[in-house]
Formats: C-alpha cells, structure tokens, sequence
C-alpha cells in the first residue's frame, strides 16, 4: 500500500511559479511510476506531468516548457515546479503512483489533492 500527501499548492499572480510536493509512504517507492494530474471546475481530471522510476520525464502539450517533474528517492518524495503559470492552470493538483514502469491514466494510488488558483 502506498500513501501520496500532496502540499505546496496555493494562490499565485499569473507568471508566477509554484512547486508541488508529493511524499509517498512505502518502501517501494523508487520502483513506482509517479506523476500528476489536475481537475478544474467543470472539467474531467486530466495528466500533467510524469516521471519513470528511471528518470524518464514527460508533459502534457499545455505545460511543456513551463512544468518540470522531478523526484528524490531518498525522501520518497516527487516535485512539480510550476513556472510562467497561467489562470488556465487553475486546478485541484493530484499526485498518482503506478506499479507500470510509465504513469498510466489509472494509477494504483492517488493523493487527496493540492488547489492551485491562478489569478490576472
């Protein structure tokens, strides 16, 4: 079994950057898939970004260039720097792990959720 808590998330003028962690319980951790989706209101739950155990990092098209996935083992812990953010980017941010070496859009576990809000 493993246990996501999300924090970082908050309010933040557009262009400005925030940075969402994620630590996750378990001893497995390293050999999990990890990644993010986010929820806005009125809209499906859609992904973001994710990180293989091996590093491999990939992007949704709308935060390619602005969003880095990262993660350290050794805290059992991933990150989402959020950088040039926009109002769009508005959203419920949920952190997800995966047995499958990529993130799938069914992960085996969820966090409960950070609320990033964008203001103009």
């Amino acid at each position: 079994q493993v246990q996501l808590e999300e924090s970082g998330g908050g309010l933040v003028q557009a262009g400005g950057s925030l940075r969402l962690s994620c630590a996750a319980s378990g001893r497995t951790f390293s050999s999990y898939a990890m990644g993010w989706f986010r929820q806005a209101p009125g809209k499906e739950r859609e992904f973001v970004a994710a990180i293989s155990w091996s590093g491999f990092t990939y992007y949704a098209d709308s935060v390619k260039g602005r969003f880095t996935v990262s993660r350290d083992n050794t805290k059992n812990t991933v990150y989402l720097q959020m950088n040039s953010l926009k109002p769009d980017d508005t959203a419920v941010y949920y952190c997800a792990a995966d047995r499958h070496p990529l993130l799938t859009v069914y992960p085996d576990y969820w966090g409960q959720g950070t609320q990033v809000t964008v203001s103009s």
